[in-house]
Formats: structure tokens, sequence, C-alpha cells
């Protein structure tokens, strides 16, 4: 396995995140012991969940997996750099009017108070914002972040979805508190869905903050699912199939003249990308995951690189220059 730092911080993570999205969902507790602990195995020691990961009314599923698998001990939680986000409705009736999805300091306390139970653990190296909401200040934000860290409840904070001029409010209100701010962005971005390299990419790159891409797969689309005769569940509906068809014969010619996977190939564009700290490889198998582990070992060359680009076409560069003279 490879390392990288997580932004600008002195922590190091592997450069692949293992998503946790699927468990208690698609993937039983047994399973995903057996993919958690063939991922430390690997050297994975990055693993990203949510509080509202197992959906509806099994929110908050995924955590308690996490935390049952962290305590049969071994190390497991020492060897892991441990990642969950807040922001939506955990369905709490207690919370009453403040149950809705998004972020204030009030659900930053509560939210995180129930996930270290949950994952029994009595810290999170990073704790994320799931999403933006402009109703409320970083004056209301970065205090209780502080307050958190100060406690010795959360390490380092990320942000999940902030378009690029979130991300440079955030930093810029950190920098007049004199603190860290934000470490990482977690961003869809893959080859279906280029349009961060406009602007989330270039300003995370130049803010230092680690991008660590979510559906770097797109639901399945990117993996040869569709030429095997099947697609994602998050990406898999016929119209963006039939969109893509084109390209997605074109790429799997490719990869089968690379003699890659298909996933394999996707994964490998991502990590070549100076701005990405780690994807999110979110498994539902363990035979998927140990498939997965060649892309971290996969360098692509520049004739490669642009026979993507050419299926594959880019939002035109950075901003402005994709848009202006």
């Amino acid at each position: 396995m490879k390392y990288t730092y997580l932004g600008r911080s002195g922590l190091k993570v592997s450069r692949l995140c293992l998503g946790t999205m699927n468990f208690g969902v698609d993937t039983d507790e047994q399973e995903a012991f057996r993919i958690m602990d063939a991922a430390l195995d690997a050297g994975i020691n990055f693993f990203d969940t949510a509080n509202i990961y197992g959906w509806g009314e099994n929110a908050g599923r995924t955590e308690e997996i996490i935390g049952r698998w962290f305590a049969q001990g071994g190390g497991r939680r020492e060897r892991t750099v441990l990642a969950t986000k807040f922001y939506g409705d955990m369905s709490n009736k207690n919370d009453g009017p403040n149950r809705d999805g998004g972020l204030s300091a009030y659900k930053l306390r509560r939210h995180l108070e129930a996930s270290l139970q949950r994952l029994q653990t009595d810290h999170i190296e990073l704790y994320q914002m799931h999403h933006v909401d402009r109703n409320v200040s970083w004056d209301e934000l970065w205090p209780a972040f502080q307050a958190a860290q100060t406690q010795g409840q959360i390490g380092y904070v990320g942000a999940s979805n902030f378009a690029g001029w979130d991300l440079a409010v955030a930093q810029g209100e950190a920098k007049a508190r004199g603190i860290l701010g934000l470490v990482s962005e977690q961003h869809k971005y893959n080859l279906l869905c280029r349009l961060p390299e406009l602007e989330v990419l270039p300003a995370a790159q130049g803010l230092g903050i680690g991008v660590i891409p979510w559906s770097p797969l797109d639901g399945g689309l990117l993996a040869g699912n569709v030429r095997r005769g099947g697609a994602g569940k998050r990406s898999g509906d016929l119209k963006r199939i039939e969109q893509h068809a084109a390209q997605l014969e074109a790429y799997g010619a490719l990869c089968d003249e690379l003699g890659e996977r298909e996933d394999v190939v996707s994964l490998a564009w991502l990590l070549s990308n100076p701005a990405v700290t780690a994807p999110i490889i979110g498994v539902r198998t363990a035979e998927q995951f140990e498939s997965s582990l060649r892309a971290v070992e996969l360098e692509l060359d520049e004739s490669t690189l642009k026979r993507i680009d050419e299926i594959f076409p880019g939002p035109g560069g950075e901003a402005p220059r994709a848009y202006a003279w």
C-alpha cells in the first residue's frame, strides 16, 4: 500500500479509502468484518462512514457494525484512521425541529456524541460535514469544532459536497482564527463527472485540502458492469447507460488493450491527479475489495491518459481558462 498526507495535515492515510456505505444494507455484518480485516491486512488504514448509513429507520447501523468490529480488539481501532460525517436527519424525535438536515453547533454536539457511542470509541480522526449549509455561519461552526478538538473527541475537520468558494470561505474564516481549518473535501469525481476539475479541485489543492472522491466508479458504470449485464444501484438507470453507451464501449476496449479491469483503471486515473488523496472504494464483498488493490500499483502513461481524455472529455481545464481567453 502507498500512503500520503491528508491535505496539509501531518496525518498519513492510505491511497485507497475503504467506504462502508453498503455495510448493514447490501453487505451483512460477517462480510463487513471480512472486508475490514482484509483492508487492514492490505495496509489500508483509512475508513470512511457516516451517521446516516444504514439509511432511514436503520440510520446508524453502519457505525454500529464498525463499532462491534473495533470491539473485537487486536489493534483494529488503533490501526484505523476513522472518518465519519454528520448533517442529515437521524430520526431522533428528541431533536424536535432540529431533526432536519443541516449544520449547527447543536447538531455537531448531538451527532458526534451519538456516533462515538455507536462506533464504540472515544475519538474520531476526521469529522466531516456531509454537505454545505449556507444558512449557518462559521462564527458558529468553527468554535464548535474547536471545542470538540480541545476535548479530544475529533482530530481534524473535513467537508463534503462543498463548492470551491465554500472551501475558500471556510479556510479564510479558519485562518482568521489561527486554526488549521479543513484538511479534506469529499466530492463526487470520476471519469463521467469531471466538473470538479473546473474549480473544486484547483481550489482544494491551492488551499491545502485533500480531495477524497466518492462514487469513483459512478455506481458501477465505470466498473464494466454494463458490459457484464448489470450496473450499480446509484447510477444504473437505463437513460444514463444509453447516454454513455459509446463512451463505455470505447473505454472497455481500451482497458482490454491494457489488460486491466475497468474499475482498476478508473481508480488509477483518479490517483494520477495530484489533488486526489484517496478515492473511496465502496465495495460490497471481500472479492470486490481484493480486485481494487491493483489500482494503487497501476501507473497510467501519458498516452493512455490522453486516450482516456478523448473518451471522457473534461470541462476544458481549470477556471477561468476553460471559458475565457
